[in-house]
């Protein structure tokens, strides 16, 4: 109850304020560190989908993602077919894209082509972010970054679709490899 309270009352980044489901993904998910690969490939197709939409979009989807794409487990979703993307594209708990549908059996394709090169999709993310995490003491919201320009070449050089500059840079704060809270939020450069 007090950490319920001290999160009510606390302040946050301007766009969490207004909605449940994104206070609550604010405050314990968003710029948390993720180190785990699935995890990293998981955020990295929902931050795909959310291309032209609203993330609070994804977010209401997300557990229809979840079930759609076979838990956002890479090797399952590698081995989806031209009838599942058909499927797919009936399939009103998502974002019924074909061009993000089909982008994302190709990247759990080449997530696993990365696998089996012996390169850790999460050892290859962080790699490229040394400095990671990075603090944003703009004060502004950027859209990209020279290491999400950087980071969105080396993907797509491995294959991977849907990953230009800008969604790059929004899945690197979303899994913590910036931290963009604003400065006067509670969450800023708190390290976790």
């Amino acid at each position: 109850m007090v950490v319920s309270n001290f999160l009510a009352e606390h302040s946050r980044c301007k766009w969490a304020q207004t909605n449940p489901l994104l206070r609550a993904y604010h405050d314990e998910e968003w710029g948390v560190p993720v180190k785990d690969s699935r995890a990293l490939w998981g955020m990295l197709v929902l931050e795909g989908f959310q291309a032209g939409l609203s993330w609070l979009t994804v977010l209401k989807r997300r557990e229809g993602f979840l079930r759609a794409f076979a838990g956002l487990v890479p090797e399952q979703v590698a081995c989806f077919t031209q009838q599942d993307v058909e499927r797919l594209m009936l399939d009103p708990d998502i974002i019924r894209s074909r061009a993000k549908i089909e982008a994302t059996l190709g990247n759990a394709r080449a997530y696993l082509a990365m696998e089996q090169q012996g390169e850790d999709f999460a050892t290859f993310a962080w790699g490229m972010v040394p400095n990671a995490p990075i603090l944003n003491t703009t004060g502004q919201v950027l859209a990209q970054s020279p290491d999400s320009v950087a980071l969105s070449k080396a993907l797509k050089k491995r294959g991977f679709k849907f990953v230009g500059p800008v969604i790059v840079y929004a899945w690197m704060q979303a899994v913590g490899m910036v931290d963009d809270h604003d400065p006067s939020c509670f969450r800023y450069n708190c390290g976790a």
